[in-house]
């Protein structure tokens, strides 16, 4: 029987933000381009933090938006759950702009599959790059992240768990 263990803890996932941060600014040298959205609930969580640790740093406003994937999922017609359905926010034009899309764990690929349809429904970006705080492997897609918090093997049937404050009342990541 496998046990929890925390992966992440509030001050690593702060640290692994502010190092996200100073990457996304380093490898996409035209600050003005920069755009993030992030995907429900806890992808647009991290994208709000990203977005006021890089407005900080550019001393100019960076956009910011929220993505609902749901209704692009794959599975939900044969799913006898009912979708969940959140907010799409994205009140900035995508075209030209490097979109970095952000969530909080990339496992099979399908999620991010479901974004890119949807962001494409917006407009045609110059480029999408991917940023997720945890990276646990087992691809189901050819998909890989541009910017990884943290990389953590683990047994397909484990779960990453993250926490955020804004939703959960506190910062961590948990293997369970």
């Amino acid at each position: 029987m496998h046990r929890s263990k925390e992966i992440m803890a509030a001050r690593d996932i702060e640290r692994t933000l502010d190092r996200l941060a100073c990457q996304i600014l380093e490898q996409i040298t035209d600050h003005e381009s920069i755009a993030l959205v992030g995907i429900q609930r806890r992808g647009a969580d991290l994208a709000c933090r990203l977005c006021g640790l890089l407005s900080e740093r550019t001393k100019r406003a960076i956009p910011c938006g929220e993505l609902d994937i749901n209704l692009y999922r794959d599975d939900w017609t044969s799913s006898t759950a009912t979708p969940n359905i959140n907010a799409t926010r994205i009140d900035f034009s995508v075209e030209g702009k490097t979109i970095i899309l952000i969530d909080d764990v990339l496992f099979t690929g399908r999620t991010i599959r479901c974004a890119l349809e949807a962001i494409l429904d917006f407009g045609r970006p110059e480029a999408v790059k991917l940023l997720v705080l945890v990276d646990r492997g087992h691809r189901e897609l050819p998909i890989q992240a541009d910017f990884v918090g943290k990389t953590v093997a683990t047994e397909r049937g484990r779960q990453v768990n993250v926490y955020l404050q804004e939703r959960d009342g506190k910062d961590q990541v948990v293997l369970s």
